[in-house]
Formats: C-alpha cells, sequence, structure tokens
C-alpha cells in the first residue's frame, strides 16, 4: 500500500480557512489585554498622579529603597534629605512610594 494514498485524503479534507481560524488569536489578544495590558496602564497612570501630588515635607521611598523627607522639587528631578544636612537628587521616577507621615521617625 502506498503511504501517499493514506495521507492525500486527509491533506484534502482540511477545512477552508474561515472565522473559526481567526475567532483563537483574537480571544488570545482580548484575554492579554485584560489581564496585562490595562491593568499596567492603570498603575502607571496612578503612579503618575502620585508623583504630581508629590510636595516638599512628604516622606517618600523610592524604588531603590531610599526612604527620605523631600526638600525640593523640580521638574524632572527631587531632593531628598536621608539624614541630617544630608541630601540626594533623585528622578521624579524613581519615588516609588509616598509614606505616611510619621513613617521615618517612628522607624528611627
Amino acid at each position: 500500500m502506498n503511504l501517499m494514498a493514506i495521507f492525500l485524503p486527509v491533506a484534502q479534507a482540511a477545512p477552508a480557512p474561515g472565522l473559526g481560524t481567526f475567532l483563537l488569536p483574537i480571544a488570545l489578544i482580548a484575554v492579554m489585554y485584560f489581564l496585562m495590558i490595562r491593568p499596567q496602564m492603570k498603575r502607571q497612570k496612578e503612579h503618575k498622579a502620585m508623583l504630581e501630588k508629590i510636595s516638599k515635607g512628604d516622606e517618600v521611598l523610592t524604588s531603590g529603597g531610599i526612604a527620605g523627607v523631600v526638600t525640593d522639587i523640580g521638574d524632572n528631578f527631587v531632593t531628598v534629605e536621608v539624614a541630617d544636612n544630608v541630601r540626594i537628587r533623585v528622578q521624579k521616577g524613581s519615588i516609588g512610594n509616598v509614606l505616611p507621615k510619621g513613617t521615618l521617625k517612628s522607624a528611627a
């Protein structure tokens, strides 16, 4: 028996591409949007709003783990006092969290 004779009817019976062929990729893209892209956009929006609300005297924690008090705010940079008379300048985007008032004093 010829092998081509066995596989030829199977190859000819393949369905023509239609709506079902495109349904799975569309469903996967929708799932990725709702599980990955949309939550990330929401976190970015919340982070941007937090950065706009930062004011002098706020206690902040940078993404590098440095905690301090905001002493000066510029357009792109924030000056953070980490100890008495020790100030560092960090990018605004590196501010990870604004801590509740008194957090640094209670930790010392």
